[in-house]
């Protein structure tokens, strides 16, 4: 009771008026977030800090035509919020040292795991899923079966990836990759297919039985030239890619440390604990040598060796 007289309900932004800190969960589209921006900047004080829930857009564009701009700040939770711990907090170019601590403050506020991300395209999570599920699509695209693709990820990921298309929805999994695509063209793919099973409008990959559903099947087109591949080979090409892309993220400076990409995955994206984390499970496998010449972390650091 006490917890349900601090709700309120209203019809109009009217009711922001207010309020210190606004959170945005809008549809993942540019133009959608400025305009409801734009709406609630007129209603709320100079002080209250805009707070978008985007998944991958830019916190800096968002904020761009708005009198404020130094007051808006990502906050991206996770799905099921109440499980998943993280909270990535993104700085946009604009964002001001109040707003960042006032967000930082609120997050932890709510108990949730809280990490800094440079504004980038997807930021952290999402990145990494939208680069090792895009490669899963482009080798279902291929000729490989989905039920190979999806046992190769047993043990290194929570779920495989299109069980976990599934369960975010077809249409946001396609979201990120286009938003990925048009930002790294080089390394990131929107599969056909999967534009299609968004366009037939279908929730989900997987049939009440539990397996792939036909009717997903048979919107795929068949691939001209046919490259099956064994999920030993699936698997090797995912964690490269990943390897790729980690050290490219850090590169740039997505994060300030490599530990905030393994605590990111393993809070945000469920990745098992007892890895360690992404990086070291990739040290220890030879695969970060392999693909970059250098070890993610030193010898010894969530490592026997």
């Amino acid at each position: 009771n006490r917890l349900k007289g601090l709700i309120t309900g209203s019809t109009t932004k009217d009711g922001f008026a207010d309020a210190d800190f606004v959170i945005e969960a809008v549809f993942e589209e540019m133009s959608v977030k400025k305009t409801v921006w734009a709406e609630v900047e007129q209603i709320v004080t100079p002080e209250c800090v805009l707070a978008t829930n985007t998944s991958s857009l830019s916190i800096t564009e968002m904020a761009e035509d708005l009198q404020h701009p130094e007051r808006v700040v990502g906050f991206h939770f996770f799905n099921p919020v109440a499980v998943m711990p993280l909270l990535e907090i993104i700085r946009g170019d604009k964002t001001d040292d109040a707003t960042l601590a006032t967000a930082f403050a609120t997050g932890k506020g709510l108990k949730k795991t809280c990490i800094l991300v440079k504004n980038s395209p997807s930021f952290v999570v999402n990145r990494l899923l939208g680069r090792f599920m895009g490669d899963a699509g482009r080798i279902v695209d291929e000729g490989t079966p989905i039920e190979t693709v999806e046992r190769a990820f047993a043990g290194l990921t929570p779920m495989p990836p299109f069980m976990l298309i599934s369960l975010v929805g077809p249409a946001i999994a396609l979201h990120n990759s286009e938003t990925l695509a048009k930002a790294f063209p080089d390394r990131f793919r929107a599969s056909k297919n999967l534009a299609k099973v968004v366009e037939a409008k279908i929730g989900s990959f997987y049939g009440a039985d539990g397996k792939i559903d036909p009717k997903v099947m048979e919107l795929f087109d068949a691939p001209s030239d046919p490259k099956e591949l064994t999920t030993e080979q699936v698997r090797e090409s995912a964690l490269a890619s990943m390897a790729d892309e980690i050290r490219r993220m850090l590169d740039e400076g997505v994060v300030a440390e490599v530990q905030d990409i393994d605590l990111a995955m393993i809070t945000g994206a469920g990745f098992p604990f007892w890895n360690g984390g992404i990086t070291p499970y990739l040290d220890r496998t030879g695969v970060s040598e392999s693909v970059n010449g250098q070890r993610f972390l030193p010898p010894g650091v969530a490592s026997l060796n």
